[in-house]
């Protein structure tokens, strides 16, 4: 999850804050990719989580990386809570999940090259602690019970809210990982256009990395658990967004929406005030309970749009969210499946073609089709196998257009990432599948198998 944002006087009218996310358009040339990943870390010994501080924690992780692979660290009330380096941060989620959170970069291979030098520098210090790391979906073991908590205050506020407005909150918070990768508008009419393609897709994706089909130490009958969760979460910041498929949408509209999203927090002077359930046009007017008479700052905003957790969301850019974490291959997969379908203007008007018939009802009865079933999912008669290869196909035509060579020149585009989701579309199969087929057969039920196999 987000640091606290900062910078940007006080919010004088509406228009600004329309005007905020207006101001992400970028010229085709300065579009950038971003990938995020979480990871879960656990005790080689006894496989349980690992804490935040101690011998063998995600304190000692951080500090390993500090002291040995040059990063600068980030504190909260004097902890260690995160790290940045050239553009990158690596930052806690609630459970102690590592997150990195990487550069803006030109194209696929630099994506890459930064998610595998960034998993080796953890495997280093993981392997010197005694830790290892897993990229997972969901937790598949633990209880809520055993889970650490990460001494941010975000978190605090976040925990104490979520059984207020779902049964999964705390579940999403401290027990499932994603992998997301963050991408680039040129202008309010692409921007639309994009979002509508990654919102309605975004299924397409949650099939292909579905990979969490345990949890508390058995299977779910779901192949993205983590899915499942996120569909009782809390209905005011979640899910599919219909909306975004209005006549009129844009950013005035995204503006509506967040300012009806209840509030969370406000950051201030390093102390996060509790603004649980209050409203951001209360707080406009300077009625805001928590800090009453208070109008709020440029960073109050961008602070809010973080708590915002639709399968697709803008800020100054925008994040495809709808995948779970997973093996090493599928993180360089996912940023090369949107970049392909995003940023080559003839496969956005393949993928807007695909999908602009679909109604509401039919992009979510797909997205609830996916968590369960992931490839193998059908609703009213189209097959998820047979529409992900047809996304497949539009996408690996846009890296090819774009033609990003890679290896000092000998790679000549960017088609390759795909490869790792090209032979689940042509078996059928996704890790989630993998995994259930090695615990009913060779792993005969057990499940601490899947640490040593898995891990990175």
């Amino acid at each position: 999850m987000s640091i606290p944002q900062s910078g940007g006087g006080p919010i004088e009218s509406r228009a600004q804050l329309a005007e905020y996310l207006e101001s992400g358009c970028k010229p085709r040339e300065q579009w950038r990719i971003g990938t995020e990943h979480e990871k879960f870390g656990y005790c080689k010994d006894d496989h349980l989580p690992i804490t935040y501080e101690g011998e063998r924690s995600v304190l000692a992780v951080l500090e390993g990386l500090r002291d040995l692979h040059g990063w600068t660290p980030l504190e909260e009330d004097g902890k260690l809570i995160g790290l940045e380096k050239a553009g990158a941060n690596v930052s806690l989620e609630p459970g102690g999940q590592l997150e990195l959170s990487g550069a803006p970069l030109e194209n696929i291979h630099e994506t890459c090259e930064e998610v595998n030098a960034h998993l080796a520098d953890v495997k280093d210090i993981a392997d010197k602690v005694g830790v290892g790391f897993i990229g997972l979906g969901a937790a598949p073991e633990w209880t809520h019970e055993q889970m650490p908590r990460m001494p941010k205050g975000r978190y605090k506020l976040m925990t104490d809210y979520m059984d207020r407005v779902g049964t999964m909150g705390k579940s999403m918070m401290y027990r499932t990982c994603t992998v997301q990768v963050n991408l680039d508008f040129a202008s309010e009419a692409d921007m639309v256009k994009k979002l509508r393609v990654g919102l309605a897709l975004q299924p397409v994706a949650t099939a292909l990395f579905a990979n969490s089909p345990f949890f508390e130490g058995k299977p779910t009958g779901f192949k993205s658990w983590r899915a499942r969760v996120w569909r009782d979460l809390d209905s005011d910041r979640t899910g599919m967004l219909p909306f975004v498929f209005e006549d009129g949408f844009g950013f005035d509209a995204w503006v509506d929406y967040a300012l009806d999203v209840p509030m969370y927090f406000v950051h201030r002077d390093g102390v996060y005030h509790d603004a649980l359930g209050q409203s951001f046009r209360d707080f406009m007017k300077g009625e805001l309970p928590a800090l009453p008479g208070e109008v709020p700052l440029m960073s109050d905003w961008a602070d809010h749009l973080t708590t915002i957790f639709p399968e697709a969301r803008i800020k100054k850019y925008m994040e495809m969210r709808g995948a779970d974490g997973g093996p090493w291959r599928r993180l360089c997969a996912l940023p090369a499946l949107w970049v392909g379908l995003l940023y080559d203007a003839n496969s956005l008007d393949a993928a807007w073609d695909l999908v602009k018939g679909w109604t509401a009802p039919f992009r979510e009865a797909l997205r609830i089709a996916a968590g369960e079933s992931a490839l193998q999912a059908e609703v009213d008669g189209l097959r998820m196998q047979e529409l992900a290869a047809q996304v497949l196909e539009i996408a690996e035509a846009g890296l090819g257009a774009r033609a990003r060579a890679g290896g000092g020149g000998m790679i000549p585009d960017e088609t390759h990432f795909l490869g790792t989701l090209k032979e689940s579309v042509e078996s059928g199969q996704v890790p989630a599948d993998e995994l259930l087929a090695r615990y009913h057969g060779e792993w005969q039920g057990d499940l601490g198998r899947i640490y040593a196999e898995y891990s990175y």
